[in-house]
C-alpha cells in the first residue's frame, strides 16, 4: 500500500500538470490559440536570455551560499561539485516533486563523502530560510493584491480536523523519538543517529562565521528570481508596462504553481495569466507571457541539470 501511495504522490502532480496543459488550450478558441502562438513567436528573445542569465546567477549564488552551512560541519566540497548537485536537484524536481532535495544530499554523500543526514539537514535549513523570504513576498503580495491572490489560489482554508490530525502526528513523532533514544536496539540507534545528524545540519547556521554573507546571498538569490520574472515582461509589448504592484502578485501566484505540479507544468501559465488579467492584460497575451516564462526556466533547468548528471561523476574522479 505504501508503494502505491508513493506512486500516486509522484504521478498525480504530473498528471494534473499535463491535464492543465490540455485544459488551457481546450478552453481557448482556435483564434485565441493563434494569438497565443503569435505572441510567443514575437517575444523579444534578448530579454528571455537575460532572464536565463539572472537564473544562472541565482543558482551560482545558491551553490556558493551552501558552503556557509557545510563548513561548520567540517566539510567543504568544491564549488563546481556544489553547482552540479544544485542543478541536479532542480532537474529531478521536474520529474518527481521534492525529490531534488534528497538527490542533492545523496549526490554529495556519494561524490564528496558528506554524510547524507548532515547535508540534508543543511538543505532543510536552506529551505526554511527561503520560506521566510517567500512568505515575506507572499505577505507583500497580499498587501498589494490580497483579494486577487485568494481568488487565484481558490480561497483555501484549513479544516479543523486536519489541524487535530497534524497535532496528533507531531505528538506521536516526538514521543516515538523519545522512546527510541532509550532503546539500545541497533535499528533504533541508526534511526537516532540519522535524526541527530539531520539536526546538526539544521543547527549549522548557529555555527556559521559569515552570517551576513549568508543573508546577502539569500537576498541576492530572491532578487535574481524577481529579475528573471520582471525582464520577461519586457519581452512582450502588452506586458512591458506592468507596475510593481502587478509583478509581485503574479510572481507569488507563479510560486504557488511551481510547488503544486512538477516544476509548474500546465499550472504556471494559468496562475500567472489569472493575475495579469486583472491588470488589463488580455487572457491570450497573459497566457503567452506565462508560457514564455515557464518554458525559458524549464529549458535552462533541463540543459544544465542533464549536463550536471553527466559531469558530476567525471569531476569526482578528478
Amino acid at each position: 500500500m505504501s508503494k502505491f501511495l508513493k506512486f500516486l504522490k509522484n504521478i498525480v502532480p504530473l498528471g494534473l500538470g499535463l491535464y492543465l496543459v490540455y485544459f488551457s488550450f481546450a478552453n481557448t478558441s482556435e483564434g485565441d490559440r493563434a494569438q497565443i502562438i503569435a505572441a510567443i513567436k514575437q517575444a523579444d528573445l534578448r530579454f528571455v536570455f537575460l532572464s536565463l542569465l539572472f537564473g544562472v546567477f541565482s543558482h551560482l549564488s545558491r551553490a556558493y551560499r551552501w558552503n556557509y552551512l557545510l563548513r561548520p560541519l567540517g566539510y567543504q566540497p568544491t564549488f563546481m561539485m556544489r553547482i552540479f548537485t544544485v542543478m541536479i536537484s532542480y532537474f529531478s524536481n521536474l520529474g518527481i516533486p521534492r525529490s531534488g532535495e534528497v538527490l542533492r544530499a545523496t549526490a554529495l554523500a556519494t561524490y564528496a563523502d558528506v554524510p547524507f543526514e548532515k547535508s540534508f539537514g543543511t538543505i532543510v535549513t536552506e529551505r526554511i530560510i527561503d520560506l521566510v523570504v517567500l512568505f515575506s513576498l507572499i505577505g507583500l503580495g497580499f498587501v498589494l493584491q490580497g483579494e486577487l491572490l485568494l481568488e487565484v489560489i481558490g480561497n483555501p482554508s484549513l479544516d479543523g480536523m486536519l489541524l487535530i490530525w497534524m497535532a496528533f502526528a507531531a505528538t506521536v513523532f516526538f514521543l516515538g523519538i523519545r522512546q527510541l533514544k532509550r532503546s539500545k536496539h541497533p535499528l533504533a540507534v541508526k534511526i537516532i543517529g540519522f535524526f541527530t545528524g539531520l539536526w546538526q545540519g539544521i543547527l549549522s547556521i548557529r555555527e556559521m562565521k559569515h552570517k551576513w554573507a549568508f543573508v546577502g546571498h539569500t537576498l541576492f538569490i530572491w532578487l535574481m528570481y524577481l529579475m528573471m520574472f520582471w525582464v520577461v515582461t519586457l519581452a512582450l509589448p502588452e506586458t512591458s508596462g506592468l507596475s510593481f504592484s502587478a509583478i509581485i502578485p503574479a510572481f507569488v501566484a507563479g510560486g504557488f504553481a511551481m510547488s503544486a505540479t512538477n516544476g509548474g507544468i500546465g499550472l504556471y501559465p494559468i496562475a500567472v495569466a489569472a493575475v495579469l488579467q486583472a491588470f488589463d492584460i488580455s487572457y491570450t497575451q497573459a497566457l503567452a507571457f506565462g508560457w514564455v516564462m515557464w518554458t525559458g526556466q524549464t529549458v535552462m533547468v533541463v540543459i544544465f541539470g542533464s549536463l550536471s548528471f553527466l559531469l558530476l561523476p567525471v569531476l569526482s574522479k578528478k
